[in-house]
């Protein structure tokens, strides 16, 4: 069938573009070389009559088109066809079937074949081009600064045809006018235009090798293109349209043309790959590198380039950044090319995350290039952090901060003195610099935060590379700046500042013997104690922080007193402290990294480490902060304090049962896991989600926590599996394994409390999935009177125990109402004056004596739900709803008469046969 072969050309044709020497496929030397085979099949049906004509026109257009077919095999083939063309018989349909072939395929080598390539085989005749073609390319060359992209590329492709008919002196006329639009007077549009165009003309070959000495150097500025507007910048389709351009030049030119400039083009792509802010510019110089890297195979170490910067490597921004560049900068013709990118382009770039990245990347290609770093890089830098341009500011200090940790981690590889590798004159530099900011009020002007920020990370890194500052005036001078933007009002710079507070004291707070600096650790613990108590939250929330991250230099001989400032801290004990969440939430983390710090050690000394005598303390406090459910005009922002508490109890945890079980008490590690459980069973996802893998961690701790009471039956409950594949974050699987829970009796009031918040809550889908599953898990106990009374009961104690609270007692009520509603206590409905329906009525009576629109409205329909129980309560019920049938609020008794109504209808015992019309009509009226 012509189908077959026509499918089977098609795949022929896909194989004849592979960028490998077709030599390299030839068999034996019996047999006909590979390029001969795919010639004489191709040929063969060439005439033909059906379809497969036309296909294996396209396969010798594509085959006859690759370098190294066309120089073997182009001139003898087109001599071929145009001598046969001329002797076929047209008059009859044989030759007219023939020549169709051979005419199609002639088309087909004229439009795949490069310009200079089939030039021989046309006329040489003289022929004038139309005057309106001049009109036509100036509309076409105005087309491509136009403000729509699909205007620019129809425009740049009606370019590559029209001058793909053109003689070529006027070819050569337009390529140069497209070269005239690479300016820096002209548009984003224009540049991005101007690369589509070039690269349209490359494709066809247009873009003779004559004028790569002209495109080059503009396709690499085409490659960096970033201009600034405002708070954002434009370029990054200038760049992804320059990287479509090397592209082009991979499939355009012999690698001889090429070879000159292969150093560049490599080195630029090689720096978009890695370097670029956008993803798809990333990856699109990645692939123009591999192009040029399969069809010219001359780019330096080009398979271990795009083995290092593959498609998924050169994704993720900080793995290029950080990771990939080092990898390539092991080639020394890259090293130097991505250092000066990154000094002259990146280092005063707009986004600051960039600028940092760009100094953690100068920090790890640094060992690659010391020398470079040092005499050409960091002079450069000392000269612009005094700059205007506040970007640059930033972006020279905190490379300096980083280059300069990298040359003491160097130095310490190397066995070598840091002097070696930073003057010190540098270092002298770097202390003017902080004085000059400090007295200029630098961080009170336009870009104050970012200073801040860099002379704080400046100062952790001076610090941590241990620089001979120790009894320089300066380190007071760096010790203000820290305190003052520990009092800063954004969070990222407090928490900077903590930072290279730490760093600080670890070194220069140290005596020569190794000692503290007494006198100068106690004035500091007094300013930060002394700020505990301060009534503005970043001042407190600054220092707060700053007290996590004290060295273990400093804690030594004084923790109880830190303890007891930080777990003060974490307490409600007036208005401001309930207004201060997010700062007890940072109380809670810092006592979280001391646990790190000091660590565990059984029969210690409280004054030095976390013992026997402290734990209980800490332990105390943690599981207190768990009960922190303040609300304001943000939501449960309590949650962020229970939050870092469950950090901060399975950091502990862990802690204590890798160094000393013993420390671990039966009652805190139950209360623990009822506080997981309840924390688990709760509405808001993110804390949901925590609780549950912190819960599991727990469960599943190498060694194992001891005391866990129901051990058995709770991995029973969460798999191990759960550990990586549960979604604590949904409703529906998170629900369905805490409900299980409620047959521990340990648990059953935490898990029960957890779930009545989620029932009662105001997400559909949450109340949804929560009542579903708790709903479920009665209809299982239904029929197990034990199982029943005690959940009742325990319900009732949840009420009991949260009376007035109305967190609690607000979703409690809209949880009952399910539960009733579902008849979900169908099995003690029947029994006389239960005394859970005694109970729940007095506890709900209890809890509406003062109008409350919310609970008032829950608890009417709680009670006509209780209507079905049967005995004295039912008498009891009915006369108070006859009150509320009287209440001065016409809604609560409006909704009383109808819930009154509903119940009438349900219950057919509720009234006399005889007054029924007339008590339905009643409360029909009731308004």
């Amino acid at each position: 069938h012509w189908q077959n072969r026509y499918v089977l050309l098609l795949w022929l044709s896909v194989v004849c573009m592979v960028p490998f020497d077709m030599a390299r496929f030839d068999g034996t030397s019996n047999e006909k070389p590979m390029l001969d085979r795919i010639m004489d099949t191709a040929i063969t049906y060439l005439t033909v009559s059906d379809k497969s004509r036309d296909m294996a026109g396209i396969v010798l257009a594509k085959f006859l088109s690759r370098p190294d077919v066309r120089d073997r095999k182009l001139d003898s083939f087109m001599n071929m066809v145009l001598q046969k063309s001329k002797e076929v018989d047209v008059t009859l349909m044989v030759g007219m079937v023939e020549l169709s072939g051979y005419l199609s395929v002639l088309a087909l080598i004229y439009k795949h074949g490069k310009r200079t390539d089939v030039l021989p085989y046309v006329d040489d005749e003289e022929y004038d081009v139309p005057e309106e073609i001049e009109d036509v390319l100036e509309q076409l060359l105005g087309g491509l600064k136009d403000k729509d992209t699909v205007v620019r590329w129809s425009a740049a492709k009606g370019i590559g045809r029209v001058t793909g008919r053109l003689p070529l002196e006027l070819a050569d006329e337009v390529v140069e006018s497209v070269l005239r639009l690479f300016n820096l007077g002209e548009s984003d549009g224009a540049w991005h235009g101007g690369c589509l165009t070039l690269a349209e003309l490359g494709r066809r070959g247009l873009l003779l090798p004559e004028r790569l000495e002209q495109v080059v150097p503009v396709v690499k500025k085409a490659l960096v293109y970033d201009v600034k507007r405002g708070s954002y910048s434009v370029g990054s389709h200038v760049r992804d349209a320059a990287c479509y351009v090397c592209w082009a030049f991979a499939r355009a030119y012999e690698p001889a043309d090429i070879k000159p400039y292969v150093t560049d083009i490599a080195s630029a792509l090689v720096i978009v790959s890695v370097f670029d802010r956008e993803v798809n510019c990333r990856r699109a110089a990645s692939a123009a590198f591999q192009e040029n890297v399969g069809r010219q195979g001359t780019f330096p170490h080009g398979i271990d380039v795009i083995t290092a910067a593959d498609f998924f490597s050169i994704g993720h921004r900080t793995n290029a950044y950080l990771n990939v560049s080092v990898n390539l900068a092991q080639h020394e013709e890259y090293t130097i090319p991505l250092i000066e990118h990154l000094v002259e382009a990146k280092i005063s770039h707009w986004d600051i995350q960039i600028r940092s990245l760009t100094a953690s990347a100068l920090s790890n290609l640094t060992p690659k290039a010391p020398q470079h770093i040092k005499d050409n890089v960091l002079p450069r830098l000392l000269s612009q952090i005094n700059s205007i341009d506040i970007f640059k500011r930033h972006g020279s200090l905190i490379a300096l901060a980083e280059i300069i940790y990298a040359f003491y981690n160097l130095s310490k590889q190397e066995n070598k003195s840091l002097s070696e590798f930073i003057d010190q004159g540098v270092i002298d530099e770097l202390k003017k610099t902080t004085l000059q900011i400090e007295k200029s009020n630098a961080f009170k002007a336009v870009g104050g935060d970012l200073m801040r920020v860099a002379v704080c990370q400046l100062i952790e890194r001076v610090a941590q590379s241990k620089l001979s500052c120790h009894n320089d005036p300066i380190i007071a001078t760096w010790q203000k700046l820290i305190e003052e933007a520990l009092c800063y009002t954004d969070s990222d710079i407090r928490n900077k500042a903590a930072i290279a507070l730490e760093a600080l004291t670890a070194e220069y707070y140290k005596s020569e013997d190794g000692s503290v600096k007494v006198d100068k650790r106690d004035e500091l613990l007094r300013r930060i104690f002394s700020k505990l108590s301060s009534d503005t939250e970043f001042i407190r929330s600054g220092y707060t922080r700053a007290i996590g991250h004290l060295p273990k230099l400093l804690i030594g001989g004084e923790l109880s007193q830190i303890l007891n400032n930080i777990i003060r801290a974490t307490q409600i004990r007036n208005a401001i402290d309930a207004k201060l969440s997010e700062t007890r939430a940072d109380a809670v983390i810092s006592l979280t990294k001391i646990f790190s710090t000091v660590g565990v050690e059984k029969s210690g000394n409280a004054e030095n480490t976390f013992c026997q005598d402290n734990i209980p303390g800490v332990y105390d406090a943690l599981l207190a902060t768990l009960n922190d459910y303040t609300i304001d005009s943000r939501g449960d922002v309590g949650a962020w304090v229970r939050e870092a508490s469950m950090t901060a109890i399975q950091v502990f945890t862990s802690l204590i049962v890798k160094h000393e079980p013993s420390l671990l008490y039966p009652e805190t590690v139950k209360q623990i896991i009822c506080f997981f459980l309840q924390q688990a069973s709760e509405k808001i996802d993110r804390t949901r989600d925590l609780a549950g893998r912190t819960l599991l961690n727990i469960l599943y701790h190498e060694p194992p926590i001891p005391h866990i009471p129901h051990f058995k039956e709770l991995r029973e409950i969460f798999p191990e599996t759960d550990v990586r594949f549960l979604n604590w974050a949904s409703a529906s699987s998170a629900f369905a394994r805490t409900v299980r829970a409620l047959s521990l009796p340990t648990y059953k009031y935490y898990v029960l409390l957890g779930l009545i918040v989620s029932v009662g809550g105001l997400t559909e889908s949450l109340v949804q999935h929560s009542s579903d599953c708790l709903t479920g898990y009665l209809k299982e106990i239904e029929n197990n009177e034990q199982e029943m009374e005690t959940y009742t009961q325990t319900l009732l104690d949840v009420y009991e125990k949260n009376l007035q609270n109305d967190r609690v007692t607000i979703p409690l009520l809209n949880t009952l109402e399910v539960l009733l509603a579902n008849s979900s206590f169908g099995s003690l409905v029947n029994i006389e004056d239960h005394p859970f329906a005694t109970k729940l009525y007095s506890l709900t009576r209890s809890e509406v004596s003062k109008t409350h629109p919310q609970k008032m409205a829950s608890a009417i329909n709680v009670f006509s739900g209780l209507l079905e129980f049967k005995g004295k309560i039912r008498r009891k019920i009915m006369q108070y709803m006859m009150i509320l049938l009287c209440h001065r609020i016409p809604w609560v008794r409006k909704s009383t008469a109808d819930r009154l109504y509903m119940a009438c209808l349900t219950f057919d015992d509720l009234t006399e046969e005889d007054v029924q019309v007339e008590v339905m009509d009643i409360l029909t009226e009731t308004i």
